[in-house]
């Protein structure tokens, strides 16, 4: 089985230290795709009934370049973050950009797959690339409160308190009872402005 070097290695955890990866597991498959064995990821993922495999399977031909098999809704709202986020965190630039270059099937699939991006971006602290997927999500569902309060918490990032004040207001017209919106509405307000 491959092994990585685990100073600079993340596997869905902070300290990968002690992590196990037993043959013919979801894990041994994810170590085959940080090692660039495709083959043997989709092998692997192949022989395990569960629905982080079936994903598993969706993942590698993606980043093979072409999809045989398409994901379906609940696939990419459970999986695709924490896939996007455990790429970019190994560093992965080609494999990330190939996921990234599926996201034009994947929103016909799910129209929440911009803000699933975005968040993984914001997350890594590529804060243009969250602003591009948050708006590219907002011109398909404005009415998702959970973005507005997403770009509140840009906009207060980067000391824009007008926009900040604004999206999160936005998001409490659409929920008003929105707890964390009003947290950071509050925040602001004794703050910022």
């Amino acid at each position: 089985m491959p092994s990585l070097n685990l100073e600079n290695f993340f596997f869905f955890e902070e300290d990968c230290s002690k992590i196990k990866i037993l043959p013919d597991s979801v894990e041994h498959a994810y170590l085959a795709v940080l090692n660039d064995d495709l083959v043997s990821a989709k092998e692997i993922f192949g022989r395990i009934d569960s629905p982080r495999a079936k994903w598993g399977k969706v993942l590698v031909s993606v980043l093979k370049g072409y999809l045989d098999v398409y994901p379906t809704y609940f696939q990419i709202r459970n999986f695709l973050e924490i896939d996007l986020d455990f790429l970019i965190k190994n560093e992965k630039i080609d494999y990330t950009e190939q996921l990234l270059g599926a996201l034009d099937i994947f929103i016909k699939i799910n129209y929440e797959t911009y803000k699933f991006v975005a968040r993984v971006m914001y997350a890594n602290k590529l804060y243009a690339a969250a602003l591009s997927y948050m708006e590219k999500s907002r011109a398909i569902n404005y009415t998702d409160a959970e973005l507005h309060f997403m770009f509140a918490k840009y906009y207060l990032g980067v000391h824009d308190y007008i926009k900040a004040y604004a999206a999160v207001e936005e998001c409490l017209c659409l929920i008003p009872d929105y707890y964390p919106a009003k947290v950071l509405k509050q925040r602001i307000e004794e703050t910022c402005i």
